[in-house]
């Protein structure tokens, strides 16, 4: 029983993402959130308890590619459709009828599971990423989401605009399967040197999430794909100097 808990908790992930769905398509973004965030520190500690237990699997694998599929695949594609329907003024009592304009939504998901089933066959990625992760995409994606629910900043209605979340959608949908290095946030160790941009980068999102509250989602994500775009050219200059 032991070595199947690693799957049990990856499928707890899996049920929260169902569970967020199920809110985000009732407009409850508060319970929405709290489901996502449970379901990332699932996908955080499955891993976890298998490295502590010395588990490893192929089925652990495709199960997690399975139940990330849903959290932060159909997640961020299900908040991008109910913003767009929101900016779209669908009715919004009862939500009958389907807007066209608002299923480019889901162009999203569909980037994420080609990254998803493309991470399974690269062996680049052990220590770093190429292309942002789909955990990142769907950050971004909670960063609109309570930016509408508190209406931070007055952005409100920024965020369902089509003209804002079409290029926001493309641009997400490249960066997914964009061959960009990105760092990760696992330490080797806790020295200043090799972390530099792992240490700055926490430190900016801690800052960031005093100052702009709920936009932190969002903008953290910014700051991770500028971060790796410095980190990757630097590491090239360094290379060819």
């Amino acid at each position: 029983m032991v070595r199947k808990l690693p799957h049990i908790i990856t499928l707890l992930n899996l049920y929260c993402g169902c569970c967020a769905l199920v809110f985000i398509f009732q407009l409850q973004f508060t319970y929405a959130f709290l489901f996502i965030l449970f379901g990332a520190l699932a996908d955080w500690g499955d891993g976890l308890v298998a490295r502590a237990l010395n588990i490893k699997s192929d089925l652990g694998k495709e199960l997690d590619s399975l139940a990330d599929m849903v959290t932060f695949g159909m997640v961020p594609g299900a908040i991008l459709y109910m913003l767009l329907m929101q900016g779209f003024e669908i009715d919004r009592a009862t939500f009958k009828g389907l807007s066209i304009g608002a299923l480019p939504a889901f162009i999203v998901t569909l980037f994420a599971a080609y990254r998803l089933a493309k991470f399974n066959l690269d062996t680049r990625q052990t220590d770093s990423f190429i292309g942002l992760p789909t955990p990142s995409c769907t950050m971004f994606v909670v960063g609109l989401m309570l930016i509408y629910e508190f209406d931070t900043f007055g952005l409100r209605d920024w965020v369902t605009k089509p003209f804002v979340l079409y290029p926001i959608i493309l641009t997400l949908s490249y960066l997914l399967i964009a061959e960009l290095p990105m760092f990760s946030l696992k330490f080797k160790s806790m020295k200043w040197q090799g972390n530099e941009t792992r240490f700055t980068f926490l430190l900016l999102a801690m800052v960031l999430l005093i100052v702009v509250r709920e936009a932190t989602f969002s903008i953290i994500v910014v700051l991770y794909v500028l971060f790796s775009l410095f980190d990757h050219l630097r590491g090239r200059r360094m290379l060819n100097s």
